[in-house]
């Protein structure tokens, strides 16, 4: 059995959508043609942006999705489905962020970032895959973090459900062999999103004290969520038959000025009249 070109009409649900990496993917595969549906709790961000999508000619949905709860996972699955046809392309990328000393943090804030992050991720592609596999096709990006890479204190929840993430797309690659459907990974480094943004300050200020205590610092540059969004592009745009099961996205540090080329010429000494030379 050989491997089909892309249909002309891929069908995307991004999780997350109502902000940062999430509403800019569902922006960037809007613009080229992509009919999306943006699925959040905060919904009446999400239909805002779809507004804007249908605006500039594009077609776009917003449906409500709470990705830690199983219920609201299939309906909006449903309605993203009755409202676009199958969908081709599924982008996991919910969550939020709570920081705290592991020793510190009360137990039910940790779980629930591996509620929303790990297990959210799961419930979705358990809503999404067996369609997809039945039909010999699909993409589903899941987005990771490069703290699996270079851990970072004050962050011991959101590190081990991101450690889960990878440890279950890997899983998944395997299981999917033969199935045309491709899953992939997608790791930003420090990414200046809306998560986060309600932190308390003094915390946030130890945080990051600590950070460049462990060299988790090196400067103070930042990716915008559109890297984020071009990155999902190129994974989902490979040609079926070739996986790309992984990009790793960074800032570059401050751009230094090239060092001449000539050496540079001494400055000649002045003389007083009469001083020896």
């Amino acid at each position: 059995m050989r491997f089909q070109p892309h249909p002309g009409r891929r069908p995307v649900l991004v999780a997350g959508a109502s902000s940062g990496i999430g509403e800019a993917t569902a922006l960037a595969l809007a613009a080229v043609g992509h009919p999306v549906a943006l699925g959040a709790r905060r919904v009446e961000k999400c239909a805002a942006t779809a507004a804007r999508i249908v605006a500039d000619g594009g077609e776009a949905v917003a449906v409500a999705l709470d990705v830690t709860d199983d219920d609201a996972v299939r309906t909006a699955v449903d309605a993203a489905q009755e409202a676009l046809g199958p969908l081709e392309v599924v982008v996991a990328g919910a969550g939020d962020l709570q920081i705290g000393r592991a020793h510190e943090m009360p137990v039910d804030e940790w779980a629930a970032q591996i509620d929303v992050h790990l297990v959210g991720a799961y419930r979705l592609y358990r809503a999404v895959a067996p369609a997809m596999i039945a039909r010999r096709r699909g993409d589903i990006v899941f987005i990771s973090s490069d703290v699996v890479a270079h851990p970072r204190p004050w962050s011991s929840a959101y590190v081990a459900a991101k450690c889960g993430v990878e440890g279950m797309v890997a899983t998944i690659d395997m299981e999917l062999e033969g199935t045309g459907v491709r899953a992939g990974l997608v790791r930003p480094g420090q990414t200046i999103t809306g998560m986060g943004m309600n932190l308390d300050q003094k915390q946030t200020e130890a945080m990051l004290n600590d950070w460049i205590a462990f060299g988790l610092a090196r400067h103070g540059n930042f990716l915008t969520p559109e890297n984020l969004a071009s990155a999902v592009m190129a994974m989902i745009s490979m040609p079926p038959g070739a996986h790309m099961r992984s990009v790793d996205v960074e800032a570059e540090g401050e751009l230094v000025p090239p060092e001449s080329s000539t050496p540079a010429q001494p400055e000649p000494v002045a003389h007083s009249e009469g001083a020896p030379a």
